[in-house]
């Protein structure tokens, strides 16, 4: 993930330096160097601490912004605001079953009809006791959604699986079996905060 921002880097850096040497005007690359320093902070990959036991970690850092409750479980949203950490990582431990892509909209990420409308690139993670399944959906301004993980792969909790490039959403679907641990509004990070429990632990 760090790869990608020094590529995006460099470039930009090589097209301020050929502006100003163009120009002859030192200051006229200056927005290129600015964009380039950005995206070395965006694409950021810190580690982080996961935690142990019978629990489901955030897959995302940002804002919980809806917990919808469902006849078959809950499903936790996540919005992902442009400073946030998009590093995606897998809710828990297990064998990747699922990874379904499916074209869609560019809506804001934050608006309830993204959940549905936007594209998407679903995960679906089985631990043979339970199940999650979550989206790494794209918004307004993310127009590329990167997964590494393939159906078959293995992952261990907190494990990166990919990223949202600049602003976007990750719902969770956990079923009957986990107890919801965060609330609306609340800030969560990946890997790291405590999402659910499960319920018989």
């Amino acid at each position: 993930m760090v790869v990608t921002g020094l590529i995006y880097a460099l470039v930009l850096a090589v097209i301020g330096g050929g502006l100003a040497w163009l120009t002859q005007v030192a200051w006229a690359g200056a927005p290129f160097y600015v964009l380039a320093l950005f995206c070395l902070w965006f694409f950021r990959d810190p580690d982080r601490e996961i935690p142990t036991g019978p629990v489901a970690v955030s897959p995302a850092d940002g804002k919980v912004v809806r917990v919808r409750r469902k006849p078959e479980g809950t499903q936790v949203c996540i919005f992902l605001n442009v400073f946030d950490v998009h590093v995606n990582r897998s809710p828990i431990a297990g064998k990747v079953t699922a990874v379904e892509y499916t074209q869609g909209k560019f809506l804001v990420a934050s608006k309830e009809a993204a959940s549905y409308e936007n594209e998407r690139n679903t995960l679906t993670v089985d631990n043979g006791q339970s199940s999650v399944r979550f989206a790494q959906i794209a918004g307004l301004i993310a127009r590329r959604i990167v997964c590494t993980k393939r159906p078959g792969d293995y992952v261990t909790m907190g494990e990166r699986i990919g990223l949202i490039k600049f602003g976007s959403r990750v719902d969770v679907d956990l079923g009957p079996e986990w107890e919801v641990a965060v609330r609306e509004g609340e800030r969560v990070s990946a890997g790291s905060s405590i999402l659910a429990k499960r319920k018989e632990a």
